[in-house]
C-alpha cells in the first residue's frame, strides 16, 4: 500500500514535466540501463526516480520528495544487510571490530563510485544544468548516493532478493582487489613498516584542469627513495592511487603485507 501510494504520488510529478521530462529521459534510456543490471522493472518510475537528482526536480521546482534522496535512504540500509549478512557468512573467525571495519571500507563513499563508475551511471542521472557543468556526473557523493538509490529502487520493485543480487554481483564482488585499493595508505604503511626502516611521506607534484574539476598527482616515497604515482580528483584520492601502485610495485619486488 505505501509503495503503490509512493509510486502515484511521484506519477503526478511526471506529469508535470510533459513532453520534456519524456524527452530527457529517452536521451538517458532506461531500458539501455535495464539491460546493463540484467534486471526489468516491474514499475519504471522507480527507476526514474532513483536516477533523479536534487538539482533537477530544484531547477523544476518539484517536491522535495520528486528526486533518489529517500530511496537512497532505503537502499542504504538494504546495502548494510545484505553487505553484513555477507561478511558474517564468510568471514566465520572475523571478529566484531574487523567485521565492522570491513563493511566500512565496502560501503564507503568512494567505493561505492568506484561500483557506480564501473556501471557507467553517471550517464542515466537526470540533473540540473548547473550540477550536470560542473561536473556532477563524476563526483563521488552523486554516484554514491544515485548508486543506493538504485539498490532502493530494486528492493521496492523486486524485494530484497533481487536487491541483494544486485548488490552481490555489482558492489560485493572482487572485494580483495577493492579492498587493497581504497585501504591503500594503511597497508602500504603496514607494508613498509615490515619491511623497511624508513617512514612514508606523499608530495604533491601536479594538478591540472578547471577549479570545478581538477585532476592532482602524487606520489610516494620511502624515504628519500621515489615510488609511483597516482592521479585523483582530490589530493586524497591521488595519494590513495599513488600508495596503491605502490603496493603493486612493492609486490612485484617480493614486499608482502604479511
Amino acid at each position: 500500500m505505501y509503495k503503490r501510494l509512493y509510486i502515484d504520488g511521484f506519477a503526478c510529478y511526471l506529469a508535470a514535466l510533459g513532453r520534456q521530462w519524456e524527452t530527457e529521459m529517452n536521451q538517458h534510456n532506461l531500458q539501455e540501463f535495464e539491460q546493463l543490471i540484467g534486471y526489468r522493472y516491474q514499475d519504471e518510475k522507480l527507476l526514474t526516480l532513483a536516477l533523479t537528482h536534487s538539482s533537477y526536480a530544484n531547477e523544476r521546482h518539484l517536491p522535495k520528495t520528486a528526486c533518489n534522496e529517500r530511496l537512497e535512504f532505503l537502499g542504504d540500509a538494504v546495502l548494510e544487510l545484505t553487505s553484513s549478512d555477507m561478511l558474517f557468512h564468510t568471514h566465520k573467525e572475523m571478529p566484531e571490530g574487523d567485521l565492522t571495519r570491513l563493511r566500512a571500507s565496502i560501503v564507503c563513499e568512494p567505493t561505492l563510485a568506484f561500483c557506480a563508475r564501473q556501471l557507467n551511471l553517471g550517464k542515466y542521472l537526470l540533473l540540473g544544468k548547473g550540477e550536470d557543468m560542473t561536473g556532477g556526473r563524476e563526483r563521488d557523493s552523486v554516484l554514491s548516493d544515485a548508486l543506493e538509490a538504485v539498490i532502493g529502487s530494486l528492493y521496492l520493485d523486486g524485494g530484497i532478493e533481487v536487491a541483494r543480487k544486485f548488490v552481490l554481483r555489482y558492489i560485493l564482488n572482487d572485494l580483495e582487489h577493492k579492498q587493497l585499493f581504497f585501504d591503500s595508505k594503511t597497508i602500504l604503511q603496514e607494508i613498509v613498516q615490515k619491511h623497511f626502516a624508513e617512514g612514508i611521506t606523499y608530495e604533491l607534484v601536479g594538478e591540472s584542469g578547471p577549479d570545478h574539476c581538477k585532476i592532482f598527482t602524487a606520489r610516494v616515497l620511502i624515504g628519500a627513495r621515489v615510488m609511483e604515482s597516482g592521479n585523483g580528483k582530490s589530493k586524497k584520492a591521488a595519494e590513495q592511487s599513488a600508495a596503491y601502485e605502490t603496493i603493486l610495485a612493492l609486490k612485484n619486488m617480493g614486499y608482502e603485507r604479511y
